[in-house]
């Protein structure tokens, strides 16, 4: 039985208790479940995380004792649980070679002189691995100034974090933009891409290590692209082109609603530097491209929206109406060869629910937004919310699945929290879903995975693991847009902003790409 015991930073009490390198002889038993953070009561972890870190949420004890045990491992640590990681690599080995995979937990409080053993719980180690790297956009929850954005990546394998790029790198303040929409080709890190807004303004694309700056407005469409979805063996990718504007609720739970007053679906030869419309009705507002992984469909939202001909100002009727604004999910095929897209059609009515249980105290129908396919094209997950696209903001905001089997669609009820569910991935094996959640405090958005087996059953969520279980509620930055990659981004940030404050390669519009 191997024991490994850690000493960080406790009180006498627990430190004594510690050093005996085992658990306390002398305990009540406490049939509930511990309270832990981050809560890893029964979650179901890929075989290659990093170590799972917790501490005791209880303002009130004293000290903590906690145990992982898995066939002859053992791993002790005192006041919080922060396991070596080739003590976890031995205790994961230990779950494969004995069956069930599963760790047991169990966790010890003191209150004064008195321990408290609680009521054990597992942790189920998954044979499915998981892609060995994310990465995201750190942003700080409020609007007052958004230069101090990075988009970061991680290795989900340890706790090593880098940076991508720093908006800091190319001006602040008024001389400042925004940065957003980082997407890959298949997960893969030399395929990449990213939007500035404002100064520096444009798309930078990296494509096997030729780095390149687009300026993607044009007189034909509506503005530069956003939303990208990269084809899966094509260098061809699909944005949407909005109009976008937000404004700020002084009484509504919803702090900030972002809308599009105009929207429409653009693809982008990015070998000729050629753009088209797709879909640029007036009274559709498209948004979220995403292509299945057969590369012959397209899928994105759009939702209906008409202006009477004695409105003079569309954008405030926008704002005045926003709430009606509900998205629909339609698709559109793809010929691979002609690269010529056919008519659309709908997939999943939103707006045509009724109030039901998973959409309680809301109005009649619902916005569906963020279609995202797995990889083995068996299920869709969406975000679905009571209205707008925005869902980030919306605290009704869960996530629902449709098996494309059989279109059938559900809320995807094990992953959902009574807070905000939005911006989710697929992992490359379809196995592991990432998305970002406010279940934690209702402010900061943080990734949560979920494990998803072949027949759509879904595993409890976890929060990404850090080397201290305190660091995110620390940490003041919202992680926004996960994104799985095979690898690590190589490229140096200040490479990403020498390129983005040259100038751009101007696009050239055509009625129709073509082969």
């Amino acid at each position: 039985m191997k024991i490994r015991t850690l000493l960080l930073s406790v009180p006498i009490g627990a430190m004594l208790m510690a050093c005996s390198t085992k658990v306390p002889d002398s305990f009540t038993e406490n049939e509930a479940l511990p309270a832990i953070y981050p809560d890893y009561v029964n979650v179901t972890i890929p075989v290659n995380l990093a170590p799972l870190t917790f501490e005791l949420d209880d303002p009130d004890a004293d000290g903590m004792v906690a145990r992982y045990a898995a066939g002859d491992v053992e791993i002790i640590c005192a006041d919080k649980m922060q396991p070596d990681i080739d003590d976890w690599h031995e205790l994961i080995q230990s779950t494969i070679n004995h069956q069930p995979s599963t760790i047991q937990v169990d966790v010890y409080a003191r209150h004064g002189d008195q321990w408290t053993h609680y009521k054990p719980f597992s942790i189920y180690v998954s044979p499915d691995s998981i892609d060995p790297w994310l990465s995201y956009r750190l942003i700080p929850p409020s609007f007052v100034s958004y230069e101090a954005l990075t988009i970061s990546q991680r290795c989900l394998e340890n706790y090593d974090e880098s940076v991508i790029y720093d908006n800091m790198l190319c001006g602040l303040e008024k001389d400042g933009q925004c940065i957003n929409c980082h997407h890959y080709q298949q997960f893969n890190p030399q395929r990449m891409q990213f939007h500035a807004r404002q100064n520096h303004g444009g798309t930078v694309i990296a494509y096997d290590g030729k780095l390149t700056k687009v300026n993607m407005k044009n007189d034909s469409i509506l503005s530069a692209g956003v939303y990208p979805a990269w084809h899966p063996w094509l260098n061809l990718i699909v944005y949407s082109t909005d109009k976008t504007h937000q404004s700020f609720h002084t009484t509504d739970p919803n702090k900030i609603e972002v809308f599009d007053t105009e929207s429409d679906i653009i693809a982008y030869d990015v070998e000729r530097a050629e753009v088209t419309n797709l879909e640029n009705d007036p009274n559709e507002m498209e948004v979220f491209p995403a292509w299945a992984p057969d590369g012959r469909t397209l899928y994105y939202c759009s939702a209906h929206f008409e202006v009477g001909d004695s409105i003079t100002n569309r954008n405030l009727e926008v704002v005045n109406r926003s709430q009606e604004l509900k998205y629909n999910i339609y698709r559109k095929s793809f010929n691979p060869d002609t690269w010529e897209f056919g008519p659309r059609e709908l997939v999943f009515d939103a707006d045509s629910l009724l109030a039901t249980d998973s959409l309680s105290e809301r109005q009649s129908g619902g916005s569906a937004v963020l279609p995202r396919i797995s990889p083995d094209g068996r299920f869709l997950v969406f975000t679905m919310a009571s209205y707008g696209y925005f869902h980030i903001w919306h605290h009704d905001a869960d996530l629902w699945m449709i098996d494309l089997k059989g279109l059938g669609a559900s809320p995807l009820t094990p992953a959902n929290s009574p807070d905000t569910e939005s911006y989710h991935t697929w992992s490359s094996n379809s196995r592991w879903l990432v998305f970002s959640s406010r279940r934690d405090d209702g402010v900061f958005t943080r990734p949560f995975f979920a494990h998803i087996d072949e027949e759509g059953n879904v595993g409890k969520p976890f929060e990404l693991p850090a080397a201290d279980p305190d660091y995110h509620r620390q940490f003041m930055r919202c992680y926004n847009i996960p994104e799985f990659m095979r690898g690590p981004v190589t490229i140096a940030p200040q490479t990403f902003a020498d390129v983005l404050k040259g100038e751009g390669i101007t696009v050239k519009y055509v009625q129709q790409l073509h082969r």
